[in-house]
């Protein structure tokens, strides 16, 4: 079970890093939209952190919203470029 939960744990972390990284790497975004997906990452990963410290509950409370955050913001940036691209429009 403890091998499940870790596969899971990381494929999200793995999951997180890679869109977080994609929408970074988008040149036609205002850097706000462009370094919010990572920055939302980074807090979650330091409050993810905590639980060394021996304090689960602020990891608890932000770290696993923080990745939802992170998944759906990018996700959203993802499809809306590749909506763009299809359609032909200027991606500046």
């Amino acid at each position: 079970m403890l091998i499940a939960i870790a596969a899971v744990g990381i494929t999200v972390f793995c999951l997180t890093l890679w869109c977080s990284l994609t929408v970074a790497r988008m040149q036609d975004l205002p850097a706000w939209r462009r370094y919010l997906p990572l920055s939302l990452f980074l807090i979650a990963l330091t409050a993810s952190l905590l639980r060394v410290f021996d304090i689960p509950q602020i990891a608890n409370v932000i770290a696993s919203p923080l990745n939802l955050a992170v998944v759906v913001t990018s996700l959203y940036e993802i499809r809306a470029r590749r909506r763009r691209n299809r359609a032909g429009l200027p991606t500046g």
